[in-house]
């Protein structure tokens, strides 16, 4: 029950897989990652049969409500060990830098969209919500457990790690042009507030735009760089 909050994710290293997709996927990612093939399952009697390669407890109904984040929750619920944040020195992956995410489920969604296609990795800004935050693990989809993510990575030390950074401003390039695959880094702002632009002055980060049609002032976090990834692996 102590991991539905943060500070006790962080102190015990731990956080919760609710629900039989993700602990399937849990399952898959634990074949080639030895670090998560010590989460411990636990069950109801609905899913006592279940033939999986954690530790197994059975509960009651009653307790599982109690670990449950969902209100009708379906009766499995993993403790799994949070994975290190590896720095990723050599790594060819392109980083997608988030500054002060707020939403879970658009967090839950990019990290969605960069597990489906695969050669990202995640950087979060502190501020951001808590990647092992229950709704953000579900909007996942399992995902969580496929991109690398680093935790706490300042807007400021991203210049000496990447030679080219690229961002989303409204009077910038079209996202269809071919320059915009020639980054390292793409840095996406908080729902509200964006990026700071001294911030990214100093970061030289070249702009780019997803044309619309003007009526509305912007689009949704997650749309954008889902658009932003898709158009990256064109």
């Amino acid at each position: 029950m102590k991991l539905h909050q943060k500070k006790y994710r962080e102190e015990f290293g731990h956080f919760l897989v609710e629900g039989e997709h993700l602990v399937l996927e849990l399952e898959k990612a634990a074949e080639h990652n030895v670090a998560l093939q010590s989460s411990h399952l636990y069950v109801t009697e609905a899913y006592a049969n279940w033939n999986g390669p954690f530790r197994t407890t059975l509960v009651s109904a009653r307790q599982m409500a109690q670990m449950a984040d969902t209100k009708t929750p379906q009766g499995i619920v993993a403790v799994v060990p949070v994975l290190p944040s590896l720095a990723g020195k050599g790594d060819q992956s392109l980083a997608i830098y988030l500054h002060e995410v707020q939403d879970p489920g658009n967090l839950g969604t990019i990290l969605r969209t960069l597990g489906w296609f695969g050669g990202f990795r995640c950087l979060l800004s502190s501020g951001s919500v808590d990647p092992y935050n229950p709704k953000v693990v579900r909007a996942s989809m399992g995902a969580i457990f496929h991109v690398p993510m680093e935790l706490e990575v300042p807007l400021s030390a991203l210049a000496a790690r990447y030679a080219n950074i690229a961002c989303l401003d409204m009077e910038g390039r079209p996202l269809s042009d071919a320059a915009f695959r020639d980054f390292d880094c793409y840095v996406f702002g908080n729902e509200a507030r964006g990026v700071p632009r001294e911030e990214l002055l100093r970061l030289q980060a070249q702009p780019f735009t997803i044309a619309g049609c003007g009526a509305i002032e912007s689009l949704n976090l997650a749309s954008a760089v889902n658009m932003c990834v898709y158009e990256l692996k064109r």
